[in-house]
C-alpha cells in the first residue's frame, strides 16, 4: 500500500507541477506499475484495451469528422452576421450553438471554432475579446454535461462503472441535471461573468497591427541623413508609419518621444502599411531590419506576408520548446514578432522563451505556411486570417454517421465503444476524414493519461489503498448520510480537477466511490454522478480544462481573472449538485 501511495503522489506532483510532459508521465507510470509488481504486466497494459480509452479515441475521430464537415463553421458564419450589440446579447447569441455542439462534440474543437467568431463579433460590436472568451469556454463546459458523449470524463466514468460490473449510464441519462447546470450556470455566465472580466485588446492591437499593417524592424545606418534627425521625420499619421519602440545600445524605449533624435545603429520596431515600409526602405535612409526568428537575424525582403495572431493549442508538439528550437523561420519562413502569456505581452528574448499551451504569438509569414501550421494542430489562427465558409460534399455523411451512433447508443443496440469505433471507421472509409487528420484528432496526452490511470486504479484496489481511503471517508463523513457524501465527493473532485486533469481525477476517485457505496450498501450511481459533474466543474484555473487554457492567451487573462469569476461559479454548481438525489435516488 505504501509503494502504491508513493507512486500515486509522485504522479500527481508531476502532473500538477507540469515539469514533465503528460505523455512522459503516463508512460513512466505504466512502466513503474508493471515493473514494481503492483499489477501484472497484462494489467499494466490494460488501459490501452479498455473500453474507456477506445471510446474516447473513437469519439475524438467522430468529432473531427463533423468539424471537418463544416457544420460548426456554418453556424459561426450565421452568428457573425447578426446585429446584436450588447455583451449579453452577443453571448446569448453564441450560447445556444456552443451548448448544442458541446453536448455531442469534443469541447476543444467547438471552442477552437468559436474563438475567431467571438473575436469577430466583439470587433464589430466594440466589445473587448476578454469579455467574451472565458464565457465561451464556460458555456462549452456546461454544455458538455448534457449527454454521455459530451465530455471524455462522462464516457470514462461510464466505462469504468461497467467494467466494475455496474449497469452504466445511457446516452441521455445526464440530460436532466445537465440542463439545470446549463441554465443556472449559463445565466451566471451571461449576466455576471462579463462584469468582472477586464477590458483587454488582442495582441495585434497592442502592437499596432491593423488591417493591411505590418510590424518589422529597421536600422539607421551610419550614412543615413536621418542621423541626428527627430523621430517625427519617420513617424506620423500622414506617413502611415508608427514607431512602437526604439532600441539603442540594448536599451529599449517604448513609444519614444517624437522629438527623440536618431543615432547611428538605432533599431526601430515600427508598424505601417506595406507600401509605406517599402517606400521607407527604398528611400535608402534606413536598412532592412529583422523579425524575431529562430536565433538568426532574418531579413524581411518581402512585405507582402500575412500577419496573424495565433494561440498554441493544448496538444501542440511545440509546447515546452524554445522559439529558436522549433525552426519556424527555417522550415516555413514564419517569423515570431511577439508573444503574450498570462495577460502580459513580450517582445524581447522571444527566441529563448519556452512555449506553453495558451500562449498567443504574433506571426508573420506566407498564408499557406500559416494554414499548414494550423492544419498540423499546432496553432489556432484567431486574428488576421480570413475564414472561408465551406460545406464539403461529404458533410451529410459525417453528420449522419454521428447521428446514427447517438441514436443506436441511446436505443442500447450495441455498446457505445463498438458503435463509436464503427462510426470512426466508416468516416475513414467514406473519405469524410483522411488518416492524417484522424491521427491528429487523437489527443495523445488525453489517451495516454487515461491508459495509465486505469492500471493505477487497479493498483489502488489490489494494494488496499482504495479501501483504506474509502474507510477514511466513511469514518469522517459516513455518519452524516449519503447526501453529505455527494457534496463531499463533488467538492473534492472539483478541487482536484482545477489542478489536475479531469480524466485523471475521475479515474482515481471511481474505485474509492465504488468502495464507499459497497460498504454503505447504497447505489453508487449518485456518487459517480457527483464525480462526473465535479470533474467538469473546472472554472477557477486556466489549467484544469483544455478550453480554459485555449482562451487564456487570446483573452489576455491572468490567473486572477479565472479565480474571480470561476470560484463563485464552482460554488453555484455545487449547490446544483445537491439535487443529484432527485434524479438518482439512493
Amino acid at each position: 500500500m505504501v509503494l502504491t501511495a508513493v507512486l500515486l503522489l509522485s504522479t500527481l506532483f508531476l502532473l500538477i507541477s507540469q515539469k514533465v510532459r503528460t505523455e512522459v508521465v503516463a508512460l513512466s507510470l505504466i512502466a513503474a506499475l508493471g515493473l514494481s509488481g503492483l499489477v501484472s504486466p497484462s494489467e499494466a497494459l490494460s488501459g490501452f484495451s479498455s473500453s474507456a480509452t477506445l471510446t474516447v479515441g473513437a469519439m475524438l475521430i467522430l468529432s473531427a469528422g463533423v468539424e471537418r464537415a463544416g457544420l460548426v463553421d456554418l453556424a459561426s458564419s450565421l452568428l457573425s452576421r447578426q446585429a446584436k450589440s450588447s455583451t449579453v446579447q452577443v453571448l446569448l447569441l453564441m450560447a445556444i450553438p456552443i451548448a448544442l455542439f458541446s453536448a455531442f462534440l469534443n469541447n476543444t474543437a467547438v471552442v477552437a471554432l468559436m474563438i475567431p467568431v467571438a473575436l469577430s463579433l466583439g470587433r464589430k460590436k466594440g466589445i473587448a475579446a476578454s469579455k467574451l472568451l472565458i464565457p465561451v469556454s464556460y458555456l462549452s463546459i456546461l454544455g458538455g454535461t448534457m449527454t454521455l458523449i459530451g465530455t471524455s470524463t462522462n464516457i470514462l466514468v461510464d466505462s469504468l462503472y461497467r467494467e466494475a460490473g455496474g449497469p452504466g449510464f445511457h446516452m441521455f441519462e445526464f440530460t436532466g441535471l445537465g440542463t439545470l447546470y446549463l441554465v443556472i450556470g449559463g445565466l451566471y455566465v451571461l449576466l455576471v461573468v462579463p462584469r468582472f472580466l477586464p477590458n483587454k485588446v488582442p495582441l495585434s492591437e497592442l502592437l499596432g497591427e491593423k488591417p493591411g499593417e505590418f510590424v518589422t524592424e529597421v536600422v539607421i545606418p551610419a550614412k543615413s541623413s536621418w542621423v541626428g534627425a527627430p523621430i517625427s521625420r519617420i513617424s506620423g499619421a500622414e506617413k502611415e508609419i508608427r514607431i512602437l519602440e526604439l532600441i539603442r545600445q540594448e536599451q529599449v524605449t517604448l513609444a519614444p518621444d517624437a522629438k527623440e533624435q536618431l543615432a547611428e545603429g538605432d533599431i526601430l520596431l515600427l508598424a505601417g502599411t506595406a507600401r509605406a515600409i517599402h517606400e521607407l526602405i527604398n528611400f535608402g535612409k534606413v536598412e532592412q531590419g529583422s523579425a524575431v526568428s529562430d536565433g538568426e537575424r532574418v531579413k524581411i525582403s518581402q512585405i507582402d506576408l500575412q500577419v496573424v495572431e495565433a494561440v498554441i493549442l493544448p496538444n501542440a508538439q511545440m509546447q515546452h520548446h524554445r522559439v529558436q528550437d522549433i525552426g519556424l523561420s527555417r522550415r516555413l519562413k514564419i517569423q515570431v514578432l511577439a508573444l503574450r502569456r498570462l495577460g502580459r505581452h513580450h517582445q524581447y528574448n522571444i527566441r529563448l522563451s519556452r512555449l506553453q499551451a495558451g500562449d498567443v504569438l504574433l506571426l508573420q509569414g506566407p498564408r499557406q505556411a500559416l494554414n499548414s501550421l494550423q492544419e498540423d494542430g499546432e496553432i489556432l489562427l484567431i486574428e488576421g486570417v480570413e475564414r472561408s465558409l465551406t460545406f464539403p460534399r461529404k458533410a451529410p455523411i459525417a453528420i449522419g454517421t454521428l447521428g446514427l451512433v447517438i441514436v443506436l447508443a441511446a436505443l442500447g443496440v450495441a455498446p457505445i465503444v463498438l458503435l463509436a469505433i464503427a462510426g470512426a471507421a466508416f468516416m475513414l472509409l467514406t473519405g469524410c476524414l483522411n488518416l492524417a487528420r484522424a491521427t491528429r484528432a487523437l489527443n495523445p496526452d488525453v489517451l495516454l493519461l487515461i491508459a495509465a490511470m486505469i492500471p493505477m486504479g487497479l493498483a489502488m484496489e489490489k494494494s488496499g489503498l482504495a479501501a483504506a481511503v474509502a474507510q477514511w471517508v466513511l469514518h469522517n463523513f459516513g455518519h452524516s448520510g449519503p447526501y453529505v457524501l455527494i457534496l463531499a465527493f463533488y467538492v473534492l473532485t472539483s478541487m482536484l480537477t482545477e489542478v489536475l486533469s479531469n480524466n485523471a481525477t475521475a479515474v482515481l476517485l471511481v474505485p474509492i466511490v465504488l468502495g464507499v457505496a459497497q460498504q454503505m450498501g447504497i447505489d453508487p450511481k449518485p456518487l459517480l454522478v457527483a464525480i462526473t459533474f465535479g470533474a467538469s466543474a473546472s472554472f477557477a484555473t486556466p489549467i484544469g480544462y483544455q478550453t480554459n487554457t485555449m482562451v487564456m492567451g487570446p483573452g489576455g487573462y491572468g490567473i486572477r481573472d479565472y479565480l474571480k469569476v470561476g470560484l463563485p461559479l464552482n460554488v453555484l454548481m455545487c449547490g446544483v449538485a445537491a439535487l443529484i438525489p432527485l434524479f438518482w435516488p439512493f
